[in-house]
């Protein structure tokens, strides 16, 4: 059996070594690749699945929303989020698409914070791509009641607010630093904060006390926004724990095994950083 991941780069990717790991601890012959894919050449690639004997792939920067057109189906969730992050080759050939981060998501708020909810106040998002997307979604069939979405390009956070409904508000990316002002969580699923991109440029001032802070980065793990944070006594969440679980279901859709997310595996991962 044979998965992949496919992005652009790619070679920061640690899903090879937690997939491996799982098919490892469970005996099973396949191997997952990373495919460095350019996004010129993305639809081919799409279609090279099946050819090269492929029972799927995962999808990462930037082909989440760009893939959309070339498949043959998708499912509620991903039509609902409106991008995709695990694609399955059906026997017939066509390829299939879902999205595993929303469960990703909110699976690594509950391992890291055990009596978190998504109804104990607003939620500020920054970003408006396809994690963001995913993000806003998770939070919304959470229980979430004031989403505050932020995006440096305006229109874009509008068009996604719009979409998504009255839970979600849009806001000048000029406010970012006064939304946070009462808010229960904050999520950064922006690039900014990434290895070799520039900070993020955000006031945490008005952040409550108890305020949740999470950043879906995980290289580096801890981002100059979770050690500013941390640095004021909030509580903290990296990128790697969604990665981690929303790695989970796709696995199980291709090996046919619902793996777990153990100390050993954590540990294995961490050893990379």
């Amino acid at each position: 059996m044979l998965a992949g991941v496919m992005g652009w780069p790619i070679s920061h990717s640690r899903s090879p070594l937690i997939h491996s790991h799982w098919i490892a601890e469970h005996g099973l012959r396949g191997a997952y690749v990373p495919l460095a894919v350019n996004p010129v050449h993305l639809p081919q690639a799409l279609a090279g699945l099946k050819v090269l004997g492929f029972a799927g792939c995962n999808l990462t920067l930037p082909h989440k929303i760009e893939a959309l057109p070339w498949l043959d189906e998708t499912d509620t969730v991903a039509k609902r989020i409106g991008a995709v992050n695990t694609l399955t080759v059906r026997a017939d050939g066509s390829l299939h698409g879902t999205n595993t981060d929303a469960f990703g998501f909110i699976q690594s708020l509950h391992e890291a914070h055990t009596t978190w909810r998504a109804d104990t106040g607003p939620a500020v998002v920054l970003g408006a791509g396809g994690a963001a997307r995913a993000v806003v979604w998770a939070l919304a069939d959470a229980g979430a009641k004031d989403i505050r979405l932020l995006n440096r390009s305006a229109d874009k956070a509008q068009a996604m607010a719009d979409e998504f409904g009255p839970c979600v508000k849009a806001l000048e990316w000029s406010e970012r630093h006064a939304a946070l002002d009462g808010a229960a969580l904050l999520v950064n699923t922006t690039t900014q904060g990434m290895q070799g991109q520039p900070t993020l440029d955000l006031q945490i001032d008005a952040l409550p006390a108890q305020a949740l802070v999470s950043d879906i980065v995980y290289t580096p793990l801890q981002t100059d926004l979770l050690v500013r944070a941390a640095a004021r006594g909030h509580p903290t969440v990296n990128g790697l724990g969604m990665l981690l679980h929303q790695a989970r279901p796709a696995f199980a859709s291709w090996f046919g095994v619902m793996p777990e997310v153990t100390p050993a595996l954590w540990a294995k991962v961490l050893a990379t950083f």
